[in-house]
């Protein structure tokens, strides 16, 4: 049998080589950038900030309580920039216009003074009208090279709340980034066919894998133990934000049926509910109600703490995504962090990061029978009756195919071209950007 890297490079789903950016550069060392976060997502801004700081890159961090950490204060390279603030949720409606506002304030006079000359978007900040339209203009006044991770090319079609102002505001946005970073060959050509952006401006990179939270010696037995499962128990988890397009209804409907005449099927959702989901989230706690009073659901509808994290994943057997519609998500490789098999509705880009029986199954979207034909199929696998071993494989897999290293070389030789081709038109103030 092949070693996982070994099938994972036959496949020919992947980008085209001739497509991914060379990495000869200038020593890291000479490159310095600005990390604009929204300040949010934790995992994706502390791997890629390692990262390219490990590699020499200098970073002005543009973060939030949320992602404060005394390791990045203590980090060589990494200025930490508090500029978000408090985020709580539970402030009343004057205090959250007033941060939100004192936070533009802020960005905007770091950016009149910002050393560094090349701005990296992560994510938009609350405003995203003016996100995308005026505050873009502004860094490209300012003579920024302006990069952008489209980690959802379109996430309000993907919530059926798409717009025609919000299909401008895009557009308008990705016409004025420089480059554009997206996780799938899928999402490059959406961005090409609905958004304009010519080809060469857009760079396929790997999602890194989630390697921020905190991982201890605790046995799969142990973590089992603590949610009131037994080691006999087939455990099922899904873990994340809860929203209608995750499907999560077509994953109990399954159980219903799995459950009928298998008595050892346990099914843990945790996570919580993501506003305004509470009437998504109603009837479906109605309909599981019994199942968790006899502990054959464990439902912990709440935030989850990273430190928490851990026993999730490592008390379940396999990691369930039962999405309506995604181009990717990140849970899956938080899900590959602990060697969890995935089995994952064969939506958007999903398909592409899971070696059928190798890593886990892709079943049809919306179809809680064929969702049940999964569960039962993969338990009856060699993934499930090995699944130590398999553990293993599957999360070396992830650290070689999705290191935040390779991430960080792809990302680094995007900067090292644009501040070539930057200082090559300096001399022409029409020429807006130097890869159209």
């Amino acid at each position: 049998m092949k070693y996982i890297s070994q099938i994972r490079a036959d496949r020919t789903d992947q980008p085209d080589a001739k497509e991914l950016p060379k990495l000869a550069m200038p020593a890291p060392k000479k490159y310095s950038v600005t990390l604009l976060t929204g300040g949010i997502d934790r995992p994706y801004v502390f791997g890629l900030t390692n990262a390219l700081s490990s590699m020499g890159v200098t970073v002005d961090l543009i973060g939030s309580d949320e992602l404060d950490d005394p390791d990045l204060h203590n980090k060589p390279g990494v200025r930490f920039l508090n500029l978000r603030r408090d985020q709580r949720p539970d402030a009343n409606l004057i205090s959250k216009i007033y941060r939100i506002l004192a936070y533009y304030l802020r960005l905007i006079l770091y950016a009149a003074t910002a050393k560094p000359k090349t701005f990296h978007i992560l994510w938009n900040n609350r405003i995203e009208i003016f996100d995308r339209t005026l505050l873009m203009l502004y860094y490209r006044l300012l003579g920024k090279v302006v990069v952008l991770t489209a980690h959802n090319v379109n996430k309000r079609k993907r919530d059926s709340a798409d717009t025609t102002l919000n299909r401008l505001t895009l557009r308008i946005q990705y016409r004025l980034a420089d480059h554009i970073f997206v996780h799938t060959p899928k999402m490059k050509n959406e961005l090409t066919e609905e958004f304009g952006v010519p080809r060469p401006r857009i760079t396929v990179i790997p999602f890194g894998i989630n390697n921020s939270v905190p991982q201890t010696n605790l046995s799969t037995k142990e973590a089992k133990k603590r949610l009131g499962i037994s080691d006999n128990h087939k455990t099922i988890l899904f873990f994340g934000r809860i929203k209608p397009y995750k499907g999560l209804e077509y994953l109990i409907s399954a159980f219903q049926k799995v459950v009928r005449g298998h008595s050892d099927y346990r099914l843990i959702i945790a996570g919580q509910i993501e506003m305004p989901s509470d009437a998504y989230w109603v009837p479906l706690q109605k309909e599981i109600h019994q199942y968790v009073d006899t502990g054959q659901i464990i439902s912990r509808i709440e935030f989850i703490p990273d430190n928490e994290i851990e026993v999730y994943f490592k008390a379940a057997d396999t990691l369930v995504l039962p999405y309506k519609e995604i181009f990717q998500s990140g849970v899956i490789f938080l899900g590959y962090n602990f060697g969890l098999p995935v089995l994952a509705a064969d939506v958007g880009s999903l398909n592409e990061d899971i070696i059928e029986g190798t890593t886990g199954f892709v079943f049809k979207p919306e179809d809680s029978i064929e969702l049940a034909r999964a569960i039962e199929r993969y338990f009856a696998s060699d993934l499930y009756v090995d699944l130590e071993k398999h553990r293993r494989e599957i999360r070396e897999f992830a650290m070689k195919s999705h290191s935040w290293k390779l991430v960080s070389e792809l990302t680094i030789g995007i900067y090292a071209g644009l501040l070539r081709g930057k200082a090559r038109s300096s001399q022409d103030p029409s020429n807006l950007s130097p890869l159209d």
